[in-house]
């Protein structure tokens, strides 16, 4: 009998020990934080790792945002920028150390942008060194005198060099003119460099006849001319890869509605069309290579839908690419085509100053964009000397300006805005849908559960943000006139 009672008693004790063992652990583990990262960028310091331990988790319901993780959006797949000439004559102009640190700064993975996705022009574009493209023998239908001989001194190792720091960095082309014997007015632009906006001291060497207008097909409406063009595309194509260069995708005219004094080439979207449908889609569809349509610039969706309509060439259309007044555009698109892939191929380019004010309008890009669906974020001018001269006398914003005298350089405010989205976000994250009273929060999830939400006070004073993610509830005080990104991962 007293035997039987202590195996009872021990039995008792025991197992209370376990319980309150276990409550212990799931205690514990109930209460531990998420592991939490958090910079920020000011206009005085940019890249400023804070400590996470100032992140309050709150309960209850009282929260300024929530950021939906049930109903998550489009895919990214990537940010990146471009590869142009001016980009790379100017890394050049720095020592070879300095230019590595740079270029794994902004293509080695998990070092710094991580871009994954650029551009680069098909022959010459506004910033080129000046015209070129790849075959001016005129009535070379057969493109017996192709040559990218000039992309070899620039644009070949700028990409190689990316491609050093990360193999997997995917490549698209468009070009901003053909050969100027396929054009209408046997001139790489389409009008004189005659606008204020300009440095008028520049000039393109156009003749009052040769000038063109909006609205007009310069591209010579005829089969032997589409066929030829086609078939330079596809020059282009296996010429890179012999270079060990892949060209995964590529869209047929930069700003088909653009009348531009640089190399420049207006379509009618009829026009375009019949060379998208009939030659360049069945052209690319045999090499393997992606074919969008863009890249678009006007507020005009209908102009995309001449494409998109017809059975003919949108079975080769696998996406739309927007730049500038097009963003007004991508709305509709996306509505129409809700799973249609979008690229935002050029960030609008400032001018020159590359200061605080245009990296804010940067943000304000940024949020329509990924609100209106757009898979891929793309910067235009990687690198420019200070000033950012074109060819033709257009200064634009750069992620790096470089000083070819001293031979040194700077990462300017867009490049850390835009590597507060890229650094963190992984190529096959989701975008969130986000609601309440900020309109400057942006949400992700990657594939690894982790979520980013990057936050712009605008406000010249410190603000508390409340956030709602999941089940979790942050509040962080943010400093004046801040981009910050916080990453939470669960433990």
């Amino acid at each position: 009998m007293r035997k039987n009672l202590c195996n009872y008693l021990y039995y008792i004790i025991m197992r209370n020990i376990v319980l309150v063992s276990l409550c212990f652990i799931c205690m514990t583990s109930c209460n531990r934080k998420p592991d939490v990262q958090w910079v920020v960028s000011t206009p005085e310091y940019s890249w400023k790792i804070q400590n996470s331990d100032s992140i309050e988790f709150a309960k209850g319901n009282k929260f300024d945002v929530e950021v939906d993780v049930a109903n998550p959006l489009q895919t990214i797949d990537g940010f990146g920028s471009c590869f142009n000439e001016l980009g790379w004559t100017s890394l050049s102009a720095l020592n070879e150390a300095d230019r590595e640190h740079i270029m794994k700064e902004l293509f080695a993975p998990g070092v710094g942008a991580n871009f994954t996705i650029c551009r680069m022009p098909l022959g010459a574009n506004d910033f080129s060194r000046d015209w070129y493209s790849y075959n001016e023998t005129e009535g070379d239908f057969e493109m017996k005198n192709f040559s990218i001989a000039n992309d070899r001194e620039t644009l070949i190792p700028f990409i190689k060099n990316a491609l050093k720091h990360n193999p997997d960095v995917r490549v698209w082309a468009s070009p901003w003119s053909p050969p100027t014997w396929m054009k209408e007015n046997k001139h790489y632009a389409c009008r004189p460099l005659n606008d204020p906006y300009f440095d008028l001291s520049f000039s393109n060497g156009m003749r009052p006849e040769q000038e063109r207008a909006e609205g007009l097909n310069m591209f010579i409406q005829n089969d032997a001319y589409f066929k030829a063009y086609a078939l330079y595309f596809a020059r282009f194509v296996e010429a890179y890869r012999k270079e060990n260069i892949n060209i995964a995708m590529v869209m047929p005219q930069n700003e088909f509605n653009s009348c531009q004094p640089f190399p420049s080439c207006t379509w009618t979207a009829a026009g375009l069309n019949t060379f998208v449908g009939k030659y360049l889609g069945p052209q690319m569809q045999a090499l393997g290579v992606e074919l969008m349509f863009g890249t678009m610039e006007r507020p005009n969706h209908l102009l995309v839908d001449t494409l998109l309509k017809d059975p003919q060439s949108s079975k080769y259309i696998k996406g739309v690419g927007f730049q500038w007044a097009g963003k007004e555009s991508i709305g509709a698109i996306h509505k129409n085509y809700p799973s249609m892939k979008l690229y935002q191929t050029e960030q609008e380019c400032g001018n020159g100053k590359n200061d605080w004010r245009h990296c804010q309008y940067a943000w304000s890009l940024m949020k329509h964009y990924l609100r209106n669906g757009v898979n891929v974020y793309n910067y235009w001018n990687t690198s420019l000397e200070e000033g950012g001269m074109s060819r033709w006398g257009w200064r634009q914003n750069s992620l790096v300006t470089v000083n070819a005298k001293e031979k040194t350089y700077k990462f300017t405010c867009e490049y850390y805005l835009l590597k507060h989205l890229s650094h963190y976000v992984r190529g096959g994250a989701v975008f969130l849908p986000v609601s309440g009273t900020s309109d400057n929060v942006l949400a992700f999830k990657n594939a690894d559960g982790s979520y980013v939400v990057v936050i712009y006070n605008e406000k010249n004073t410190r603000a508390k943000q409340t956030v709602k993610i999941g089940d979790s509830i942050i509040s962080v005080s943010l400093q004046p006139d801040s981009f910050n990104t916080i990453v939470i991962k669960s433990r």
